[in-house]
């Protein structure tokens, strides 16, 4: 069997294993499109990204659950690269329009999410919000 073009070794976020992971997670921010959810946290540890993929059966049958899930953990994948060193936990929670949906879009739609689900929240203020007494 020949072989393709030799891709280029790309570090890869870490991966959420556990439903506690997940859960905690979804206790973060969150971005929505049309075509995805994106939850995420951010940690105090030093263990950068982390990813977890999300399709429910609701989706479609396994078939497209699983490409919906290979095209997901590739965008990821090239959404991510400058982003590793972000100590997040992140859920991607895939709908059934990323089938149809472009790759390049797929990959922009999940830069844009984890700007906003690991950007810092900012710090509390002791008085709380202006303008309340």
């Amino acid at each position: 069997m020949a072989e393709g073009p030799a891709r280029p070794a790309r570090p890869a976020p870490g991966r959420l294993t556990k439903r506690a992971e997940f859960k905690a997670a979804a206790s973060g921010r969150r971005f929505h499109t049309e075509r995805m959810t994106v939850q995420g946290r951010l940690r105090d540890d030093e263990r950068g990204l982390r990813v977890g993929l999300t399709v429910t059966r609701k989706v479609g049958h396994a078939t497209e659950r699983n490409r919906i899930r290979r095209r997901l953990r590739q965008a990821v994948r090239d959404a991510a690269q400058g982003r590793l060193d972000a100590d997040a936990d992140i859920v991607v929670i895939g709908r059934r329009d990323i089938l149809g949906a472009d790759y390049h879009m797929l990959v922009a739609d999940l830069e844009r999410a984890l700007a906003v689900v690991t950007k810092p929240r900012p710090a509390r203020s002791e008085s709380g919000p202006p303008g309340r007494a």
